[in-house]
């Protein structure tokens, strides 16, 4: 009996014992000095363009620069990770709102100060609001970036952020590399049919070819893959999203098209009954269209039906001129100091007549869609292609934001309890400015990123949670509109980047 006794205390004691060793690797911290699984974070860089960088509601501020998804992932790794922080309310311009009912807004005539523009190494942050593709590899400050050569239009941002004037260190790539990281994350190439697309494929007149994407990105990752396979750095990228998913441009078409304002079928039958071959907006069109056998310009047509289903799409400039449909007006004109096209007649009605057509310039038309959609698929297939050969990580942020866009149409997405939604204002994912992503979804982006590098890399880094940043924008009432649009007047987005 007591043999009996003394193996049962040597067979629980050992059980004791398993468990006990079972529960310490448990309890074992998943990350220990930047390092989880085979990625170690201990010199992190990410480089990028204004998401990157953190940029809000048309600038960058030190709130919303805090929750730059770079900066989320170093926190949750517990690393340094150095930024160009500029005091609230940034570098000027910054988008707020004036009135909650009509909702209409201004742009911040102040501006804050760097607050760490002496750090005396390049930033972890390399994002820079802005860059194209081809400013990764050339670019060294404000005269020889991609805008200025080819727009003549300098990018200061390229200064501020890089600070070559007293470092010396060179490109967006080159300094990255300067700090010999151990881990970096790449998202760029966004802004290679953004411009296209926002300006209503006018300026440029096109996106980046495929071509020279898959040449300029094809020498960054052979920059990061001779650079990982000298140093074992890990190396994690993320692909473009659609146009079509982003607020900027999927706010004033469905607005338009459900506005109670606007009888669409009386529309049709006057233009019916003038013998229009379609009926419904009527816009300038510099990319198909018709001139209708006697206008020395063409115009192409977009009835409720496609400006609902986005198959056509209002820019949300357009929101300042929609409230005129059917008057007789140039105030477009007036407002912008443009001469009057020959054959405008503005005594007609405004974007319901083909002789006082909708401007062109905040109208993607399916051309210009298929433009566009077609770039990004274009790029994100030589994304993927390279990744694959070089071993790197990819996150795919296109899928992603497809399905924060689809859900929309069910009732939102729901992450950490709080339901969000691409809609413009109140849906939590955007800032201001429609395009760049509110500082929770910055934690969602961020999330994306983890979720890769712990499955590429056996990586143990908890996810953000969302619920515990900030939204980027409070609203103390009711959002109101003024004849069914927002007023956002154009100047507003003067100073927008992407």
């Amino acid at each position: 009996m007591k043999i009996k006794i003394g193996l049962l205390t040597i067979i629980l004691f050992s059980a004791l014992f398993v468990i006990s060793c079972d529960d310490f690797t448990e309890i074992d911290p998943p990350i220990q000095n930047g390092v989880s699984g085979s990625a170690n974070f201990s010199r992190f860089v990410s480089i990028g363009n204004s998401i990157t960088a953190g940029y809000q509601s048309g600038t960058i501020y030190e709130s919303g620069q805090i929750y730059a998804y770079g900066n989320l992932i170093a926190k949750q790794v517990g690393v340094e990770f150095q930024a160009p922080y500029v005091s609230d309310p940034g570098l000027g311009g910054r988008m707020e709102v004036l009135s909650l009912s009509p909702f209409t807004l201004k742009n911040n005539s102040s501006s804050g100060s760097l607050l760490n523009s002496g750090y005396p190494a390049p930033y972890n942050n390399l994002g820079v609001p802005g860059a194209l593709i081809y400013d990764v590899l050339f670019a060294t400050n404000s005269t020889n970036c991609a805008s200025a050569v080819f727009a003549s239009t300098p990018n200061p941002y390229f200064d501020i952020i890089l600070r070559n004037s007293v470092l010396n260190k060179g490109t967006q790539l080159q300094q990255a590399l300067s700090l010999a990281p151990t881990f970096i994350t790449l998202w760029i190439g966004n802004n290679d049919v953004l411009g296209y697309a926002t300006s209503g494929a006018i300026s440029p007149s096109s996106p980046t070819s495929a071509t020279q994407f898959g040449q300029l990105f094809g020498g960054i990752a052979q920059g990061l893959s001779q650079y990982t396979s000298q140093t074992g750095a890990k190396v994690v990228v993320a692909n473009i999203p659609n146009v079509s998913a982003i607020p900027f441009f999927t706010t004033v078409g469905p607005a338009l098209a459900t506005n109670p304002l606007i009888a669409w079928w009386q529309v049709a039958l006057s233009q019916q009954a003038s013998g229009l071959p379609a009926t419904g907006l009527i816009y300038m069109s510099h990319e198909g269209g018709t001139n209708l056998g006697t206008l020395p310009y063409q115009v192409g047509f977009a009835d409720s039906v496609s400006l609902r289903n986005t198959t056509t799409l209002v820019t949300l400039l357009g929101s300042s001129y929609a409230p005129l449909l059917g008057q007789q007006t140039g105030k477009y004109y007036r407002d912008n100091n443009l001469t009057i096209p020959l054959g405008v007649d503005t005594t007609k009605p405004f974007g319901f007549h083909p002789q006082n057509p909708f401007p062109d310039r905040y109208i993607l038309d399916p051309n210009e869609i298929t433009t566009a959609n077609n770039a990004v698929t274009a790029y994100n297939s030589t994304i993927a292609g390279l990744t694959t050969n070089f071993n790197f990580g990819l996150v795919d942020m296109n899928t992603k934001f497809n399905q924060l866009r689809v859900a929309d149409f069910t009732g939102g997405t729901v992450i950490n309890g709080i339901t969000f939604r691409t809609t413009y204002p109140t849906g939590g994912l955007f800032s201001l400015d429609a395009v760049h992503p509110s500082s929770q979804a910055h934690g969602i982006i961020a999330n994306e990123f983890i979720t890769v590098i712990n499955a590429k890399y056996g990586a143990k880094i908890p996810l953000v949670d969302v619920a515990a940043i900030p939204g980027s924008i409070y609203f103390a009432g009711k959002i109101g509109y003024q004849n069914g649009y927002p007023i956002i007047p154009d100047n507003v987005f003067n100073h927008l980047l992407f």
